[in-house]
């Protein structure tokens, strides 16, 4: 009697196909974008994704300081972090980091939906956030990318 076995292909880095995806933030809730985009650069809309190798796109977020936050999160939102002393603990609001920065939000929202091991690391690193419409990486023909809100 023949048996019909399937088995699970797994895929090597080196069979892996990156584009580079382009993405516009204007006026998108930030935890929609953010699930989006993590999506993307951990590679799960693909059909070979595997769990244990970066097999995700490469992505450009632009225009991050149009992104939006729903409620009071601007004023609510706290942010946490820690120097490592006693009572090092240090607290920021988003409406404080986002007027630093526009993009750190955006950072901080995918690097918390990846890994948190050396893959997640090496995931992050497949993510670029440009505050305003111009940015560097044309040479790489980006594709446009659109969210779906």
């Amino acid at each position: 009697m023949k048996k019909n076995i399937l088995y699970t292909k797994s895929v090597n880095p080196k069979n892996i196909q990156k584009k580079w995806l382009l993405v516009d933030a204007s006026n998108v809730s930030l935890g929609r974008l953010a699930t989006q985009v993590a999506i993307l650069i951990r590679g799960k809309n693909k059909p070979y994704f595997t769990p244990h190798v970066d097999c995700g796109d490469n992505v450009i977020v632009k225009n991050a300081e149009k992104i939006k936050l729903t409620g009071n999160k601007w004023k609510q939102k706290v942010y946490l972090r820690h120097t490592g002393y006693p009572g090092g603990q240090k607290s920021l609001t988003a409406e404080q980091i986002f007027s630093k920065n526009p993009s750190t939000i955006i950072e901080k929202a995918v690097r918390g939906m990846l890994p948190k091991n050396k893959l997640g690391s090496s995931i992050f690193r497949n993510l670029r956030v440009v505050n305003g419409e111009d940015h560097n990486f044309k040479n790489l023909n980006p594709v446009e990318f659109k969210i779906n809100v």
